[in-house]
């Protein structure tokens, strides 16, 4: 039998590197961006083109590289950083692994311009696919600047995984983020095209974090402090009341290298037990540093991930630090933390009558289904069939009584009878037994099911502002708004770039009754939320997070005309057991079962 087993050529064996250092635009990002802090840089300037995936340069003012030293550092398993395998437990630098330019060259058209500081000419590399193309002697600035072109141009089938520009450029900003918060003192800049998203100069980490997050996390902000013989920890939590529904803004770094650590996590969290509203986040830049040998960061490509050798240990000392920050500010909740992370949507503030309204909102469910005869819906054989196959055109369920002169609708009422427990339920009550409604979960389904078609085929009106409001986003939501903006506007939105990161919100869906600041960004927030539980398309996801947003609230006192619409309103759904979370909008008792309490 012959020989099978070979050695791979280095351009295979690089491209295989490259799948596990290099999985998005964002990934290159990184790597160079760190590779310029090693090497010493004060300022350090991102470009990007189509988010990355056109054009990624870093250019930073580093000690740069001899020629033979950038020649090497194509080669795979080449570094500056480590000589003997004890050196992987003393490191304190970033790249370290002799993979990422190797691995980036490999899968993109490369060029790399470098000087060192005391000579006058520097060094051209021009690679494309692990091939280098030229090497020779150039005219540029000390330091280095890599251009990483076409990223994949090699592997077709690896750069249609990559998502939309709007989605690769949130992952560059979250890298760009990371960077920026662990070098405070590095002056950094981030321009997409033309474009300047970012340009910052050295501070101090506060003045950083406010840089990045927005002027409203200045008073917001509680220094924490704490040593041990083990580590130290400093850096800033906030308020309670900062906390939101998604992740993304809660950052550890150790030894001034980003890490991801759910144990640590809860350390944090659990110091703040009792302030925090339920599946919230709090926000949080900690740097712990400690003693390399203490810690292995070669666990994981990307080194994102670590272990320690006392977990315990520095669970204490970090619950410790956070806990006492808390205290020693007196960061005490200022809000209702049993409330929804939406706004309550108050309808008695409407310019519209009670009726008008649920007429008006949910007049085309109504038109789409002659609805009658509740006393259907307690007989347990019409029941089942109503939802268990779609209803015939011609068969009338219920009956709409809002249409009805207010004589016709009195009467009902005092025949079946309708009323609300503890402002959360909506009880109907009838010959054959009790209907009742969870009020938030119903309206929820029905605003669910209007936004859905607005987004597929019936565009929502909207409705002017007259004092229209500006919305200051982070740059990773205003990427995220500029990928939805059809969608967005679809639902009745109406809102203009009104310069960096700010939209001007000139208009609102029809007979939504909220401002537009907190509307528009509670949406995003909702979104975000809704995604990072169940990645749903987007459509959905957006009329999801629009009905959540939006829909009643427990706690909130309907009138009678109000109840009535929203019970015939679910009724006219498509699918109207479930909440689009999946809830039960509600559930019948029927006569027999009352009766079956007090043994008739």
């Amino acid at each position: 039998m012959p020989d099978i087993i070979q050695l791979l050529p280095d351009s295979i064996a690089n491209q295989i590197a490259a799948g596990e250092v290099v999985q998005r635009p964002a990934s290159a990002v990184k790597e160079l961006m760190e590779n310029s802090i090693d090497a010493g840089a004060k300022q350090i300037r991102l470009i990007v083109k189509e988010a990355g995936k056109t054009l990624i340069q870093v250019i930073d003012d580093g000690a740069g590289m001899s020629e033979t030293d950038a020649r090497m550092s194509l080669e795979r398993h080449a570094t500056s950083k480590i000589r003997k395998a004890e050196d992987l437990f003393q490191l304190r630098t970033m790249g370290f692994r002799g993979e990422a330019l190797a691995s980036i060259a490999a899968v993109s058209q490369f060029e790399m311009k470098t000087r060192l500081a005391e000579k006058e000419l520097g060094t051209l590399l021009v690679v494309e696919g692990s091939e280098v193309k030229r090497q020779e002697p150039a005219a540029c600035e000390k330091g280095t600047s890599i251009s990483v072109k076409n990223l994949f141009f090699n592997i077709p089938a690896r750069r249609n995984f990559l998502k939309s520009n709007a989605v690769e450029m949130r992952h560059i900003i979250d890298e760009f983020f990371r960077l920026a918060l662990a070098n405070p003192g590095l002056a950094l800049s981030l321009a997409q095209g033309d474009e300047m998203v970012y340009d910052l100069a050295p501070a101090k980490l506060s003045q950083r974090i406010v840089a990045l997050f927005g002027k409203g996390y200045q008073q917001q902000l509680a220094p924490s402090q704490e040593e041990t013989s083990l580590l130290k920890i400093s850096g800033y939590v906030g308020r309670p009341e900062l906390a939101k529904k998604t992740r993304g803004e809660q950052f550890f770094f150790v030894n001034n290298r980003y890490i991801k650590n759910n144990y640590l996590h809860h350390a944090v969290t659990s110091a703040y037990e009792g302030l925090l509203p339920e599946n919230s986040f709090p926000f949080y830049v900690l740097m712990l540093e400690l003693d390399p040998k203490h810690l292995d960061v070669n666990v994981h490509p990307t080194k994102t991930e670590i272990k320690f050798d006392d977990e315990r240990a520095v669970y204490a000392v970090v619950w410790s630090a956070v806990k006492q920050a808390l205290g020693a500010h007196n960061l005490a909740p200022a809000i209702d933390f049993h409330a929804d992370v939406n706004l309550t949507n108050k309808l008695s503030s409407h310019s519209l009558t009670n009726e008008q309204y649920f007429e008006e909102q949910f007049s085309t469910s109504l038109h789409r289904s002659n609805l009658k005869n509740w006393e259907k819906m307690f007989d347990n054989e019409s029941n089942s069939r109503l939802f268990s196959q779609p209803a015939k055109q011609t068969e009338v369920i219920f009956e709409s009584t809002i249409n009805k002169p207010i004589e016709a609708r009195t009467t009902v009422l005092q025949e079946d009878g309708i009323f609300q427990f503890q402002q959360k339920y909506v009880v109907r009550a009838g010959r054959h037994g009790l209907m009742i409604i969870d009020q938030q979960a119903a309206h929820e389904r029905i605003l669910f099911e209007k936004y859905l078609l607005q987004l597929r085929s019936k565009p929502g009106n909207s409705q002017q502002s007259l004092f229209p409001q500006t919305v200051v986003l982070t740059a990773a939501d205003f990427a995220l708004v500029m990928e939805m903006e059809k969608e967005i506007v679809a639902l009745g939105f109406r809102f203009e770039v009104f310069g960096k990161n700010t939209l001007l919100v000139s208009g609102l869906p029809a007979d939504v009754k909220m401002g537009e600041k907190e509307l528009f960004e509670g949406l995003v927030e909702q979104f975000k939320k809704s995604q990072a539980e169940l990645e749903l398309p987007l459509q959905e996801g957006l009329a999801r997070a629009m009905a959540k947003r939006t829909g009643l609230r427990s706690g909130q006192k309907l009138t009678v005309e109000e109840m009535e619409a929203l019970a015939q309103s679910l009724m006219a759904c498509n699918i109207p057991n479930f909440s689009p979370e999946g809830n039960p909008t509600f559930f019948t008792l029927n006569t027999s079962k009352i009766e079956s309490y007090f043994n008739r």
